[in-house]
């Protein structure tokens, strides 16, 4: 049936920044597909946890802060879910940060901090979850792009940077791993009511101009991006591979 091959019974996922937002809809999202889940955060994600648990489900929470941690902590970390898993089959590199200033005056200290997180720690993580699914020709990346990976925006060169660097290195290990069995993909959600959003949307011009170009006429939630999630982690998308899905609303096509 087809509905079988949306199920990820027995499968262990990672969520990174688990503990509200997009990534807890994507942890909770797995558990009732049938996923055990780990969850990397810089704080215990305790009302994720319980909800999985509630669900019947493992979880595994592993604290690590993504913008102190050097290489060698994340595939550490990555181990450490395997060990107390047992196995890793779904990644969401979804842990992400946000800084806003005019280019002109953008401190390097947040143009560093942005980076680290939004594209060094998805390099790497992704990097230690291969070298436990290559061998066994089996897994799912999924990695969260952004409308910032099409377009310029405004007051936030460094997290345009990431979102574009994100976008390219999808592309780049879906065709090193494709013939492998690891699908690499990355969600690409439009404007979302997160806290990320949530000085725009305090600024009354500026959300009424967002939302004046969203054709669905509303702001999206975690709930629209849960779908998108357990389909790229599931048997149903085994031949989808370096693509960029926008979840947007209609935005792009605006």
């Amino acid at each position: 049936m087809i509905l079988d091959s949306f199920r990820l019974d027995g499968k262990v996922a990672l969520v990174t920044g688990s503990s509200r937002g997009l990534g807890q809809g994507a942890a909770l999202a797995f558990a009732e597909a049938g996923a055990d889940v780990a969850l990397l955060d810089r704080v215990e994600p305790e009302e994720t946890i319980a909800q999985i648990e509630a669900l019947g489900r493992r979880a595994y929470a592993v604290t690590l802060d993504l913008i102190a941690a050097t290489p060698e902590d994340i595939h550490a970390a990555i181990d450490e879910i395997v060990e107390n898993l047992g196995s890793l089959d779904i990644v969401v590199n979804n842990a992400g940060i946000i800084r806003r200033h005019p280019a002109i005056d953008h401190p390097a200290q947040d143009w560093d901090d942005v980076l680290k997180i939004n594209l060094d720690a998805v390099f790497h993580i992704t990097q230690a979850a291969g070298k436990h699914m290559l061998p066994k020709g089996y897994g799912r990346i999924i990695n969260i792009a952004s409308m910032l990976s099409f377009q310029g925006g405004i007051l936030v060169p460094g997290y345009t940077a990431s979102k574009h660097a994100v976008a390219g290195i999808t592309k780049s290990f879906a065709n090193e791993w494709a013939a492998s069995g690891v699908t690499v993909n990355a969600v690409a959600p439009g404007y979302m009511a997160t806290d990320n959003t949530a000085p725009i949307r305090a600024d009354e011009d500026r959300a009424n101009s967002i939302l004046s170009r969203i054709p669905q006429g509303r702001w999206g939630t975690p709930a629209d991006l849960q779908g998108a999630f357990v389909f790229l982690a599931s048997e149903a998308a085994s031949y989808v591979t370096g693509a960029i899905l926008p979840v947007d609303g209609g935005w792009l096509v605006r």
